[in-house]
């Protein structure tokens, strides 16, 4: 699991631990610095073959994070690597500066970063190190350390950043807005991003998780009380194993779950054969259709296991594929989101859901909603607080919150990084928001959302909080999706087919409880 953390928490925490070493704070600028060196030095083999004589830049801002980058930068000239260090500011680490020069690194001043000098030294560097900005930096980069960032952008090395991508925004994960070319940039994309400590949030929260490349967490000695619950987390393959429900000798079909599904209709005939065959497929001890006659069918041929027409549930898949003017649909949808059990929400029942909170016609259960960033649009927009697809996609992590806080439901929004956000404000004792990466692009494909739904329903339906059948759904969908394309284009069905696969790789060597 990747757990991210605050980051008035993080500098809280390293004060915590400074405040018992002799050396205080230079003690953990010495652990990072040495995390960091052996990543970029890693990065330096695969890409020269070597770490003598291979070529580094350090780009070096003002904060600590520039003096991790010239200390990690001393470190690597030390065995032999060429180390420039190109200012973003008049006021960079003293005492990183000094141990750079005394390695025998080159130093190019501010006004010489800027300029030709500092272009060549990127053009021909093997390594870029990103120390421009740290977490106390605000979103956004400008003048000499924007200039930086776009001969970057424009040259071909590998980049390593410390810490965060500067110029993301730390908490959100917010990207500035701004053109990239070789005259600026907004921010930097990295290829991997050494987290010191615990990872930050703006890793995993998009849009700016496109730039972190892939994240190495570094210890250097925080202390996990001193760090509390994470800001935001990432389950791993060993985590989403451990929290699977998995059938005892004693399990019936009832104490597995049995998930009822409203899905498709006249129109959309597949959503309902899709979604009810992912919940077959990744575990329901039973499930339930309601539709009209001609998905019913379709159901029937292909999954003869479910169960037509009303019955005992113990928790609702609402929407996939369903016409909001479907009237025999909409009736389904309004006497399950009646009823006291957890509800699936995706699509064609999210303005269902609006109308039932409105009225006090939503039973007690609890509710998770599925939408994709233009869905989550149209809902802010029913409860009151318009918006746009792009801005959603801009600041996802805001507005699904909000979604979440007007609606008291778990808000799942979709997309190639998928957030699961609970209501409640971020804080001590907050539950943490999930952030899943786990499929490929080609998941982004008509039908691959009614397959989430039947798997997160089946979770549901097992007894799960929603937040993490939400986190555990997303995962197991986007590894099927994985496996189903193995690198190429795929279709729903396919990834409904290599949902019982997965999970069996997943389970196998987790002992049973």
């Amino acid at each position: 699991m990747i757990r991210a953390h605050a980051a008035d928490v993080v500098r809280t925490a390293e004060e915590a631990v400074a405040a018992g070493l002799p050396d205080g704070l230079a003690t953990l600028v010495a652990r990072a610095s040495a995390a960091l060196a052996r990543v970029v030095g890693q990065e330096l083999r695969d890409v020269a073959g070597r770490v003598y004589g291979g070529a580094v830049v350090l780009l070096v801002g003002g904060g600590t994070n520039g003096g991790d980058a010239l200390h990690a930068g001393a470190l690597l000239a030390a065995r032999g690597a060429a180390v420039t260090a190109l200012l973003a500011t008049p006021s960079a680490h003293a005492p990183g500066l000094a141990a750079l020069r005394r390695a025998g690194g080159r130093v190019l001043a501010e006004d010489a970063a800027a300029g030709a000098a500092g272009r060549a030294a990127v053009g021909a560097a093997d390594v870029v190190v990103d120390g421009l900005l740290g977490t106390g930096g605000r979103p956004g980069l400008r003048g000499t350390a924007a200039v930086l960032a776009g001969a970057v952008a424009a040259g071909g090395a590998r980049v390593v950043a410390v810490d965060v991508p500067s110029g993301t925004d730390v908490g959100t994960g917010a990207v500035p807005a701004g053109p990239v070319d070789a005259g600026s940039a907004p921010c930097v994309r990295a290829d991997v991003t050494v987290a010191l400590g615990t990872a930050k949030p703006t890793l995993l929260l998009p849009p700016a998780s496109a730039l972190a490349g892939r994240v190495v967490v570094a210890g250097i000695g925080l202390r996990p009380d001193d760090l509390g619950a994470p800001a935001v987390e990432r389950l791993g393959a060993a985590d989403v194993a451990a929290r699977w429900p998995r059938p005892t000798g004693t399990s019936d079909k009832y104490s597995r779950g049995v998930v009822g599904v409203v899905a498709g209709g006249a129109t959309y005939t597949g959503a309902a054969v899709l979604a009810t065959g992912a919940a077959t497929r990744a575990g329901a001890g039973m499930v339930r259709y309601l539709g009209p006659a001609r998905p019913t069918d379709l159901v029937r041929a292909r999954w003869p296991e479910v169960v037509p027409g009303p019955g005992r549930v113990q928790a609702w898949v609402l929407g996939p594929g369903v016409d909001p003017d479907d009237e025999e649909q909409g009736d389904h949808v309004r006497a399950a989101l009646a009823e006291d059990v957890p509800c699936v929400v995706d699509a064609g029942a999210l303005p269902a859901l609006v109308t039932a909170l409105a009225d006090g016609a939503r039973g007690d259960g609890p509710t998770l909603l599925l939408p994709h960033a233009g869905e989550l649009a149209r809902l802010l927009g029913q409860l009151g607080t318009p918006c746009g697809r792009d801005d959603v996609e801009a600041r996802p992590l805001e507005h699904a919150r909000r979604a979440a806080d007007a609606t008291g439901a778990v808000v799942l929004l979709k997309g190639g990084t998928t957030l699961v956000v609970p209501p409640g404000r971020a804080g001590a004792g907050a539950v943490p928001v999930r952030s899943q990466a786990d499929g490929t692009p080609w998941l982004a494909t008509a039908g691959s959302g009614d397959v989430l739904a039947g798997v997160v329903g089946v979770l549901a339906a097992a007894g799960l909080d929603l937040a993490d059948a939400g986190a555990l759904g997303t995962a197991v969908h986007g590894l099927a999706g994985s496996a189903a394309s193995a690198g190429g284009p795929l279709h729903a069905e396919a990834v409904v087919a290599a949902l019982p696969e997965v999970l069996t790789a997943l389970l196998e060597d987790v002992p049973t409880g």
